[in-house]
């Protein structure tokens, strides 16, 4: 039987609507390792250890058999649907007139849910690939980020707001110059931010540009994703619980390294969405929230930690014409195109 925690000590963050949100989810993405099966266990034992967020993805491939653990967990009684912040997005081949009013109805039917706590555009651009794939596919498609199409895939997400399908609305993998070119033009604005965040990739410019806008970070890879595909590995790629800032907080607390990256995630303000299938180390991200907090010394050791080591550069996609992955990520202050 899993240790349950009591969810009333896990810290909760206040949204720009005023609705609370758990300060760390569970992530449900497989990463082409694990199968939909695996995923669905563990986010039923999650839900009976205490956790009350989770992140899902149609693109995963696997939201039929979460919802049927959701379904499960709320006719059991484990959980009441109020107490669950469940949030999933848009795949980039979504993005046309309609298309994602019918990606949001197929997640909604798929989870089991009559609404979504948070509904996101998962990538900035109508850009997409084959589940699996390697590094070097591409999409003949591809296209730069359009303020335009962005704008249009946007009009739609506020209308599934505006439908009460989608109590908050989320942004992922943007830079700070597409979110100035959007945020002016948009009638709901974005709660929730969807980025890449670990010690070793700390993004603050971008993390205290969102905190400025009111947009709570959420940040994948918070532990630097040990189980991400092949194709998102490269020789230059930085352990985050192998760098030395991490070893030796985690040494002195006498926990896995994980266990730092996941306090210091929490401490710093953003949601960490870890994923594990394995009970012990699911059990050990959500207990780390309420116990032996890291000290303002440790804090300040782990901003050195950081090392701009992007580990999902989104390179399958990159559009005909463009350089390398850094054309994703508006490096030069500007967007790309």
């Amino acid at each position: 039987m899993a240790e349950s925690i009591n969810t009333n000590m896990v810290p909760k963050y206040k949204l720009a609507t005023g609705e609370e949100i758990p300060c760390i989810g569970m992530g449900t993405f497989g990463s082409d390792r694990f199968t939909p099966e695996q995923v669905s266990r563990a986010v039923a034992g999650a839900i009976r250890c205490g956790y009350r967020m989770f992140d899902c993805a149609a693109i995963y491939e696997n939201e039929a058999l979460i919802g049927e653990v959701f379904h499960r967990a709320f006719a059991e009684g484990v959980v009441r649907r109020e107490e669950l912040f469940i949030t999933s997005k848009v795949w980039n081949n979504m993005h046309g007139q309609g298309d994602v009013l019918l990606s949001c109805a197929k997640t909604l039917r798929d989870l089991r849910l009559n609404y979504i706590d948070a509904f996101f555009v998962h990538w900035p651009f109508p850009n997409y690939h084959a589940p699996g794939c390697d590094a070097d596919s591409r999409n003949p498609d591809s296209k730069p980020f359009s303020i335009d199409r962005f704008m249009a895939t946007w009009r739609q997400m506020e209308r599934l707001h505006d439908m009460g399908l989608a109590r908050n609305l989320g942004m992922s993998n943007m830079t700070i110059p597409k979110l100035e070119a959007v945020l002016p033009l948009c009638r709901i604005k974005p709660t929730v931010m969807e980025i890449e965040l670990h010690p070793c990739f700390q993004q603050q410019a971008l993390f205290d540009y969102l905190m400025e806008q009111g947009i709570r970070p959420i940040g994948f890879c918070p532990v630097g994703s040990p189980t991400r595909p092949e194709r998102d590995r490269t020789p230059d790629d930085i352990a985050d619980t192998q760098v030395a800032e991490v070893m030796e907080i985690a040494k002195t607390h006498r926990v896995h390294p994980a266990v730092v990256c996941i306090k210091w995630a929490v401490q710093r303000g953003q949601i960490p969405i870890p994923f594990s299938v394995y009970q012990n180390e699911y059990v050990s991200n959500l207990k780390s929230t309420i116990t032996d907090p890291l000290s303002d010394v440790e804090m300040a050791l782990l901003k050195t930690a950081d090392r701009n080591c992007r580990l999902i550069k989104g390179q399958v996609f990159l559009w005909p014409g463009a350089g390398d992955w850094h054309d994703l990520w508006d490096e030069e202050g500007t967007i790309t195109k």
